[in-house]
């Protein structure tokens, strides 16, 4: 059974920094496309970054060069590195697992920026 687990939301004030994780069992990371999504209330969900195997990464052009995904192949999980965050980056963060074309979700973790 393919579970994923999130964790590191919280409240941070604009300019600040969260670091996001996500630990997975059932599934290995490190042989599937892993990325971050978002959905923000009343908005659709979105790509934030993903990390093909053995491709490059891929993000949104309003997180690039603040946010940086990353993947432990020991600890099977993936790694969101937040920085310069900023009010518009609030939102329900999840993890996702790419396996044959089907995708994995978690069960998300909340960002709320204060401005």
């Amino acid at each position: 059974q393919v579970q994923l687990v999130e964790s590191g939301g919280g409240l941070v004030r604009a300019g600040g920094s969260l670091r996001l994780s996500c630990e997975a069992s059932g599934i290995s990371l490190s042989a599937n496309t892993v990325g971050w999504y978002r959905q923000a209330p009343g908005k659709q969900r979105e790509l934030v970054a993903d990390l093909p195997r053995g491709s490059t990464t891929t993000y949104a052009d309003s997180v690039k060069g603040r946010f940086t995904i990353s993947r432990d192949n020991a600890k099977n999980a993936v790694y969101l590195q937040m920085n310069s965050l900023k009010s518009e980056d609030t939102a329900l963060y999840y993890c996702n697992v790419l396996l044959f074309g089907y995708g994995y979700w978690g069960q998300g973790t909340q960002v709320t920026v204060s401005s």
